[in-house]
């Protein structure tokens, strides 16, 4: 190739890769968080034609269009469900819909309007923190159930800690009971045995389905890091669970020492029906079929172990068109006067959160976040790392679970109302992956949460201003550059 040639190519390649450059300028920031977007476009116009191929790969923070609709599709049918059962069931009518104190009514109001779901009251709720004892829960249950089951989890594993369950879902197979799977592709497929689960639950004659199964570019494509975190179990229409445990043994199956704590709400009333809406819906976008309460009519539910407590659920994720959890966070975080309690081992907020939690601690809000010393996950460690500085100048307390136990527990309290579910805080939470929180509008729950978080607290070590900036400058870079790769999404 002579000189003419070569310097044609390259005059080619550099047109070309500004082409690609001034083009993203158009498309990379459209419904996009401002950090976000620039740590895409940085990425692009360094190096153009590999920053391109990634975004289209990993770039949009959303489903496709086809199961957004069907996210659509059973929301709209849920909410019907529940407005008609108003009118079939006499016991409904003075709690669906209910009202809560004015402090929080904005944060009630727009999870209705992001999910269709409202207040319920007439709720009851039990937390579980032993891990062996809430699979124990859960199996009883399970052996107990007269019409259906239906089960999530991101990670669904066959040992000898989840072999019970197994054995308590054949056993309700056999008796008539509907039993329904879901797990997370991912999640699940990573650990041993995912083939041997697979086969089991076919033998057993138990219908399931892999979420958001891997598939190549094309017609139907998921980008792989969009991932449905849902911890989910409901039962015959009154008995639901959620939380932060996944059905695997309690240390992952991991190498090292590590091993998890969690928390689970057992959940009994009308909310239940919310929480049978989310599967339902899961189980729509993976099969396209639409559950029409052929098990069990919600008219004639059998409502059991009512309790005084007003809650609602609010599902999230990509397929939805906001970020439903960040919004109501964030509303909940603004208005609270007296303290805000966060438990969670992934922290890595958004800038409207870290502003709320901040501009709170400075107005004389008490703010406190536990999380873990131990790190499964180093890049979140450091990028969670990156905000402690900032959080410690502002007045926020923080506490590290001592290692090497992980406190993967998951819930916030913001004066008389608590965040419970399966939802981290950190940008994979509020964009990427499908969670489930429920909202309890009540002091009886908060004072029970702030009984546990007083237990977790005595297996922490407080984080001391003075001791952080004392960390090398090597562990500063670390933290920085995994702050702006977080904002990858």
């Amino acid at each position: 190739m002579d000189s003419f040639d070569l310097s044609l190519w390259v005059s080619f390649w550099f047109i070309f890769e500004w082409i690609l450059r001034i083009a993203a300028l158009f498309f990379v920031p459209r419904d996009r968080s401002p950090s976000s977007g620039i740590s895409w476009l940085f990425f692009i116009f360094l190096l153009p034609l590999i920053g391109i191929f990634f975004y289209l790969l990993i770039g949009n923070p959303k489903l496709p269009l086809i199961r957004r609709k069907s996210q659509e599709v059973v929301t709209q049918y849920a909410a019907l469900a529940l407005r008609e059962a108003k009118f079939t069931h006499p016991d409904q009518k003075k709690i669906l819909d209910s009202e809560v104190e004015p402090q929080y009514q904005r944060a009630a109001t727009l999870t209705k309007e992001l999910t269709g779901l409202p207040v319920f009251g007439d709720t009851s709720v039990q937390f579980l923190t032993d891990y062996l004892g809430i699979i124990d829960h859960i199996i009883n249950d399970v052996h107990r159930s007269k019409h259906y089951v239906y089960i999530e989890f991101f990670a669904l594993a066959l040992d000898d800690t989840t072999e019970p369950l197994f054995d308590a879902m054949r056993e309700a197979v056999e008796r008539g009971v509907v039993v329904r799977v879901l797990f997370d592709h991912i999640g699940s497929h990573k650990y041993p045995g995912y083939r041997k689960m697979k086969r089991r639950l076919r033998d057993d004659g138990i219908e399931f389905y892999p979420m958001l199964p891997l598939r190549f570019p094309g017609r139907g494509y998921v980008r792989p890091d969009l991932r449905n975190h849902r911890k989910l179990v409901v039962i015959d229409n009154h008995t639901a669970y959620t939380g932060s445990l996944n059905m695997i043994e309690r240390s992952y199956h991991r190498k090292d020492a590590i091993v998890y704590d969690e928390l689970m709400a057992k959940i009994h009333g009308l909310v239940v029906l919310q929480l049978k809406s989310v599967f339902m819906a899961d189980w729509f976008a993976e099969t396209n079929t639409l559950l029409r309460d052929d098990v069990v009519d919600v008219a004639t539910a059998p409502i059991k172990d009512k309790g005084s407590i007003k809650a609602q659920a609010l599902p999230s994720g990509p397929g939805y068109a906001f970020e439903n959890n960040l919004k109501v966070f964030v509303q909940l975080f603004h208005s609270a006067k007296q303290s805000i309690t966060i438990v969670n081992p992934y922290f890595v907020p958004p800038e409207p959160l870290i502003l709320a939690m901040t501009s709170a601690a400075q107005r004389g809000v008490k703010v406190t976040l536990v999380n873990s010393e131990a790190v499964d996950q180093a890049m979140v460690a450091h990028a969670q790392s990156s905000y402690y500085e900032q959080m410690l100048d502002a007045g926020v307390e923080i506490f590290h679970y001592k290692a090497p136990t992980l406190l993967h527990s998951k819930y916030i309290l913001i004066d008389d109302v608590a965040l419970v579910g399966t939802s981290n805080v950190d940008i994979r939470s509020f964009e990427l992956n499908h969670e489930l929180t429920v909202i309890f509008y009540s002091t009886v729950v908060t004072k029970r949460l702030r009984a546990i978080t007083n237990e977790y607290l005595k297996r922490t070590k407080q984080l001391k201003p003075s001791t952080w900036r004392k960390r090398s400058a090597g562990k500063r870079l670390l933290d920085n550059l995994a702050r702006l790769t977080s904002s990858l999404q």
